[in-house]
């Protein structure tokens, strides 16, 4: 079989809207979790690993090729599921820590702008929603067409901003001790 064989190619886009929609119900069932509180100390390292995962589902999106879907028009999916709970939950878990400030577009602007891992989860999960709408319904090409239409406008950026802060964030819990408690680590180590 040809590699430009019509059912071939429509093979392949099945295969890649099956994977997309399996780390999209990765990120969703994670972003729930958190949003819930399950694991409130696991909680920085759980969305450094969702964010990072679903930021490497979409650069496959946004490498490859244009998803072009048959119809011409998205079909309606039905009503969107609402996130606001998700925030809400996420931005409860990392109260005082969620806020955060930002460059509008650091390509084309040095203007700031805010931002919040809340937001920035919740806006991801509603786009993933919306694409596995198209997906569960029969409509791979669409949901693939979506995915990567809204990574490469929107959800991208707020994964990939939210995922900044969250390693900042780790990376500060796990580094900024005083100095006393680097002295006794260094003192055990050298002393067993």
């Amino acid at each position: 079989m040809a590699a430009d064989d019509p059912t071939h190619e429509a093979d392949e886009l099945r295969l890649l809207a099956d994977d997309c929609a399996r780390e999209a119900r990765l990120f969703l069932e994670t972003a729930r979790g958190l949003a819930t509180g399950q694991a409130p100390d696991a909680a920085l390292p759980l969305a450094l690993l969702a964010l990072s995962q679903v930021l490497t589902m979409g650069a496959r999106l946004g490498a490859m090729q244009d998803v072009v879907p048959t119809l011409r028009f998205e079909p309606d999916p039905g009503a969107e599921p609402s996130t606001e709970a998700l925030r809400r939950g996420i931005a409860n878990l990392f109260a005082g820590l969620d806020d955060y400030v930002d460059l509008v577009d650091p390509v084309t602007s040095r203007e700031l702008t805010e931002g919040s891992v809340s937001d920035d989860i919740a806006h991801v999960a509603a786009a993933l929603a919306h694409g596995l709408v198209h997906h569960d319904a029969g409509r791979p090409t669409e949901a693939l067409w979506w995915w990567q239409f809204s990574y490469l406008s929107d959800w991208g950026e707020r994964a990939a901003s939210g995922l900044r802060v969250v390693l900042g964030l780790l990376s500060h819990v796990r580094l900024d001790a005083d100095d006393e408690t680097v002295a006794d680590a260094e003192f055990d180590a050298l002393h067993p």
